[in-house]
């Protein structure tokens, strides 16, 4: 038996029908079309609406249309990693909720809470629990209703955040030409002053207090995080190419957190890539934290080919950050379906 390695063989994604334009945020807050995208690069966003749905149900919506385009039996599933910001509840896991509607029966469930880098946490976890060899399908999901907690009173952070889920199937291989390369991750632990959410956890429980002075919702100083953002992205993928002895002529695509336009185009000036290889859908979707990297995948699979050098990178609160170098397992013009 030769090496098992991990590979993705198929997405899935699902973004809400509603569509927050810039036109309407305009009403809400003192802001423009011209602002907006002047400053973050981002023309609409779509949002959860609906009462009495949160992150579990646009998960399931993905993880359904990934069963459906891989045509797994759900039966064979090991396991489900599920990285949400926006988690359903408190507890239970809301991976425990989505494994129950999509009716795993042999799999278990977790989430991962890792911010803005969930999917790339959950990917490493998933590629490492693949290579051990006890597991051989794995579905990862990053759902995110992040209106649920963003302040449409602040016309700073209300304009950013959008909802949705990419999931993936990822598979045990012995093709050494596709799947996981190699990661880079790390935390810092020195971002909770510039970004978090500052009421409803264990130190500053919910309260009158809490809800009347906005206190759960996102709080973020801009200039620091987009400074450490820059750096971190652009020095994760520079040390993924370097101990890959790659230079940046050799990646297909760098998939990046959709946090910022001006982000995305600082790390790919940083790193000498152009922007024509990087996967861009911020303007239609946001900033949907965890599940950017898997919407811009599920949103471009048509582009991808076998074989493909892809690197994904991203920051978020903590700060944690990093880049996942990985080899596309399979050519998206020939699965990939309308939206």
């Amino acid at each position: 038996m030769g090496k098992i390695n991990a590979v993705i063989t198929g997405i899935g994604g699902y973004v809400p029908d509603y569509v927050l334009t810039n036109e309407e945020l305009s009403r809400m807050v003192d802001t423009s079309d011209e602002w907006i995208i002047t400053r973050v690069g981002i023309k609409e966003r779509h949002i959860l609406k609906e009462e009495g749905l949160g992150s579990s149900y646009m998960a399931r919506k993905a993880a359904k249309q990934l069963l459906r385009k891989t045509g797994v039996d759900p039966d064979s599933i090991d396991a489900l990693i599920l990285s949400t910001t926006t988690p359903d509840y408190m507890f239970p896991s809301t991976a425990s909720i989505v494994l129950g509607k999509l009716g795993l029966k042999n799999a278990h469930a977790f989430d991962i809470s890792c911010a803005c880098c969930g999917f790339l946490y959950a990917m490493d976890t998933a590629s490492a629990l693949i290579q051990s060899g006890r597991y051989k399908k794995i579905i990862v999901i990053s759902a995110e209703k992040m209106s649920s907690i963003t302040d449409y009173t602040d016309r700073q952070t209300c304009v950013l955040f959008g909802d949705g889920a990419g999931a993936v199937l990822v598979e045990a291989t012995e093709d050494e030409e596709v799947g996981f390369q190699d990661s880079f991750l790390r935390t810092d632990g020195k971002g909770l002053p510039f970004l978090h959410q500052k009421a409803g956890g264990s130190v500053c429980p919910a309260s009158h207090f809490t809800i009347d002075h906005h206190l759960h919702y996102v709080y973020q100083e801009g200039r620091n995080v987009f400074r450490h953002a820059v750096t971190d992205m652009g020095d994760d993928l520079a040390e993924i190419l370097k101990r890959n002895d790659m230079l940046a002529a050799d990646i297909d695509w760098v998939v990046p957190h959709e946090a910022n336009l001006r982000i995305i185009e600082a790390v790919a000036k940083r790193a000498d890539i152009p922007l024509d290889k990087v996967m861009i859908n911020i303007d239609r979707y946001g900033n949907t934290s965890s599940a950017t990297i898997p919407l811009a995948l599920w949103d471009n699979e048509a582009l991808l080919k076998k074989g493909d050098n892809i690197i994904m990178t991203a920051f978020g609160a903590g700060f944690v950050h990093g880049a996942s170098y990985y080899k596309w397992g399979y050519d998206g013009a020939a699965v990939a379906e309308s939206k």
